[in-house]
């Protein structure tokens, strides 16, 4: 698939703000400071149309990107992020819960975790909202050139165990938004599910 326009449409704080186009929509989720904006502007082909906010877990919308006038990425909130307040971790966390279980759009989404760290219990609990609503979804390791090339296996063995007991995992992807690597696998990925027939 090629890119031949992506742009910013419109940030999302409540469930009555989403967009009423048909287009099939590809969520980003993960932790903040994992590298969402960073792995969106790579596939994309863009240097800053997704920006990484200075002050971690500060983006608290759902922000929507129309791609080749077709279809939306949705770069959803980061969670995790310890000193925000927790009526405010809260109330984004519901935002994010109904989207995903209500979001007849959604044809996949993209579970970002750091190819240097175990899966968190937040990231397992995410992918287990995923299975629960049962939304296909594929992980993605990020930052993935941060490691030895000989260790990469081990890591992705690692994380493909972790998730192995999940049915609607489609498959463990390292990514790097240095390199590009996992970049074709990733975008296939995507394809087929905004291509599939409903």
């Amino acid at each position: 698939m090629k890119i031949t326009s992506a742009e910013f449409t419109t940030g999302v704080a409540n469930i009555r703000q989403l967009p009423k186009e048909p287009y099939k929509e590809v969520a980003f989720l993960g932790r903040s400071n994992v590298g969402k904006s960073s792995l969106i502007n790579k596939l994309l082909n863009r240097k800053a149309l997704a920006r990484s906010s200075s002050d971690p877990g500060k983006t608290r919308e759902l922000n929507y990107y129309l791609v080749n006038k077709m279809f939306y990425f949705v770069d959803l909130p980061g969670y995790g992020y310890a000193k925000v307040p927790e009526q405010i971790r809260s109330s984004w966390g519901k935002l994010i819960e109904q989207y995903l279980k209500g979001r007849e759009n959604l044809s996949l989404v993209v579970q970002l975790i750091d190819s240097r760290h175990e899966p968190t219990e937040l990231d397992l609990m995410m992918v287990g909202w995923l299975e629960y609503y049962e939304i296909p979804f594929v992980v993605v390791m990020t930052k993935s050139d941060k490691l030895p090339r000989s260790k990469m296996p081990m890591y992705v063995k690692n994380a493909k165990a972790a998730y192995a007991r999940f049915s609607f995992c489609r498959d463990v992807i390292p990514f790097s938004s240095i390199t590009g690597e996992g970049k074709p696998e990733l975008f296939g990925m995507i394809a087929r599910h905004i291509t599939a027939a409903d």
